[in-house]
């Protein structure tokens, strides 16, 4: 029960956190969208073995959390969930690509390694711009963005309804659970009693949207969401863009980790 409770109040809390009045909330969501889109997109494109090309990434990240007063903790332990998954993927990397390309000292890194980082920190950084973004602006209002971008308004709203429905699965989740354990005096959850449970969960929660859907209607739902505030896509927005874009464009370009280092060495030397 104190598991699906806790992954119920994250859901609020990642909800709550779109209704924030910081600069970066107050832009049109579509500059955010667009921005992290192409966030994704460039560090997705560097190759498996450009590790540290990917660090002066973490900027991005770390400005829109410190601008936007989200919980560093939460997104961190949010994007850390994964890591096992993620590991999975790559784990095997260094069984098959054992080719040495770094030495350290008499230690030597095979690319496999190095691929293998380079998977997870990809994974950290995409993870962590997709959080930050529901963070900064909210669902409902991505899906706008997206629809006004050119998505079509039934698969926005589909979207929308899929959103809300995981706050009524987890909320009914939770209540079943814990109805459940003030019934079993201490017993364990059987195969049995789990299957009923999921059984009883499912319809419950089809039930429930149904009657939402019905108090839709009968509010006048005809198939389009009202955003809370209206957004206008104006100079902040344009300097928003334009000044990330410039960034991620040349970081893509240029390795700014190499770039460091050559010129520390040089001064060392």
């Amino acid at each position: 029960m104190s598991n699906i409770d806790k992954s119920f109040r994250d859901f609020r809390l990642l909800d709550r956190l779109a209704f924030g009045e910081t600069a970066v909330h107050r832009l049109d969501p579509r500059a955010k969208v667009l921005v992290t889109l192409l966030y994704i997109v460039t560090v997705v494109s560097f190759g498996k073995y450009d590790l540290s090309a990917l660090f002066p990434y973490f900027i991005f990240p770390a400005v829109m959390i410190s601008v936007g007063g989200l919980p560093a903790g939460f997104v961190i332990r949010k994007v850390l969930l994964l890591a096992p998954f993620v590991l999975m993927i790559g784990i095997f990397n260094p069984v098959f690509d054992r080719e040495v390309l770094v030495r350290l000292g008499p230690v030597g890194i095979s690319g496999g390694w190095i691929s293998c980082a380079s998977i997870v920190v990809r994974t950290m950084l995409t993870l962590g711009a997709a959080l930050i973004l529901v963070g900064v602006t909210g669902f409902p209002a991505i899906c706008g963005a997206l629809e006004r971008m050119g998505m079509p308004r039934v698969l926005a709203v589909q979207l929308l309804f899929l959103y809300r429905y995981i706050f009524v699965l987890t909320e009914e989740g939770a209540r079943a659970s814990r109805a459940r354990e003030l019934r079993a005096f201490g017993k364990g959850l059987g195969m049995k009693t789990f299957a009923s449970l999921v059984g009883h969960l499912l319809l419950r929660t089809w039930q429930r949207a149904e009657r939402i859907h019905m108090a839709m209607l009968a509010r006048g739902f005809v198939g389009e969401f009202h955003a809370r505030r209206e957004f206008r896509f104006g100079a902040r927005e344009l300097l928003f863009l334009f000044g990330w874009s410039a960034l991620f464009i040349s970081l893509r370009f240029w390795n700014l980790s190499r770039m460091l280092g050559d010129a520390l060495t040089g001064i060392v030397s």
